[in-house]
């Protein structure tokens, strides 16, 4: 088995990060989104016909845009503090993570404009981190598509924006994240104990899941366990990245009913393949949240991943959000032990994002 790398909390923080202030007790939702009202004039920057923007219509309502055709009503919670806190405070939540929409990755944009986007909504999301450091923390944005400027973002983003980490997608394009391209992205990342939220976009799927109607329920669970599987059979963890700190949205897809299926498949391939190498092994160096809707699916990510590797979301504050956070923790009381449910809930995020 790949052993799970140190945590952030065994090391330094950088000299030039600002330092957080010290988070009290309760929930910590390690999976919300947050958007800047408006966005760069990408167009100007470089011609796609994709870039994301953001059209707001009073104080409180906006709607997301994408190549000028409209993709998502939001509102202000999206970037107003006071809004999540009232949200947070009824649910019994200490503190967020924030992490940009999948739809402003635009790992298959130029790579110039993916720059100037990732770098302003980084900016954004540490500006709503500093007005209040004892409720927000932050993954940020990278431009994926150019693992150097990837990298340099990534830097920024724990170096001087204090981030825990970064969030990406489950492609870049036509590539995948386990091809050699991207393994100075992630060796830079396990320097640095960054985590790496690996996130699905709706942007990416099959157009046949969207005519079916199930782009939700079966796409992005399936584009994210997919991901995970090629992850993990193609060497890239037992190999090239073992340092690698990821944490899979939404539990993992469909990754954790995939497991025993990976590992025949990998013995087919390899009837000497040791016990440590297979993807059910690999997996356990894995980290993922919660966000399940199911009691049975928790407990499984739980199962598959360790007690210690899963940790709340809510995907927060969209129509897909688990509404109070925490519920199906709650739910699972019969089966999950009170310090289980304690790790879940708060514990294991403190730990993993060196949360004081």
């Amino acid at each position: 088995m790949v052993a799970t790398a140190p945590g952030p909390h065994t090391a330094t923080r950088p000299a030039d990060a600002t330092a957080p202030a010290p988070v009290r007790s309760g929930l910590i939702d390690l999976h919300t989104h947050a958007i800047a009202p408006s966005l760069p004039d990408l167009p100007a920057i470089a011609s796609w016909a994709h870039w994301p923007s953001v059209e707001q219509s009073n104080e409180t309502d906006a709607r997301i845009l994408v190549g000028g055709r409209p993709y998502r009503d939001i509102d202000s919670r999206c970037w107003s503090t006071g809004r999540r806190l009232a949200d947070m405070d009824a649910d019994g939540v200490t503190l967020q993570v924030l992490s940009p929409v999948p739809v402003t990755f635009c790992h298959d944009a130029p790579a110039d404009g993916a720059a100037v986007l990732a770098r302003a909504q980084n900016d954004f999301l540490a500006g709503l981190v500093a007005q209040r450091p004892d409720r927000f923390r932050a993954l940020g944005a990278v431009p994926l598509q150019d693992p150097g400027l990837a990298v340099a973002e990534l830097q920024r983003c724990v170096r001087q924006l204090g981030f825990p980490g970064v969030e990406i997608g489950t492609r870049v394009g036509r590539r995948e994240l386990g091809e050699t391209c991207f393994d100075p992205f992630f060796d830079t990342a396990a320097e640095l104990g960054a985590l790496v939220l690996v996130h699905p976009a709706d942007t990416m799927l099959d157009p046949r899941l969207a005519k079916l109607g199930v782009a939700f329920g079966a796409g992005l669970p399936s584009e994210t366990g997919v991901a995970a599987a090629g992850l993990l059979t193609n060497g890239a963890l037992l190999r090239r990245r073992p340092g690698a700190r990821l944490c899979l949205a939404h539990g993992g897809g469909t990754l954790p009913w995939l497991l025993p299926r990976l590992d025949k498949g990998e013995l087919i391939k390899n009837p000497d393949m040791p016990p440590g190498q297979l993807p059910s092994a690999l997996a356990r160096s894995l980290y993922s949240d919660s966000l399940t809707y199911d009691v049975d699916g928790l407990l499984l990510a739980v199962h598959r991943y360790g007690a210690d590797h899963v940790m709340l979301g809510t995907d927060y504050p969209f129509a897909a959000r688990e509404s109070p956070a925490g519920a199906v923790i709650s739910q699972a009381c019969s089966r999950l032990s009170p310090e289980l449910r304690a790790d879940v809930g708060s514990t294991n995020a403190h730990s993993l994002l060196a949360i004081t």
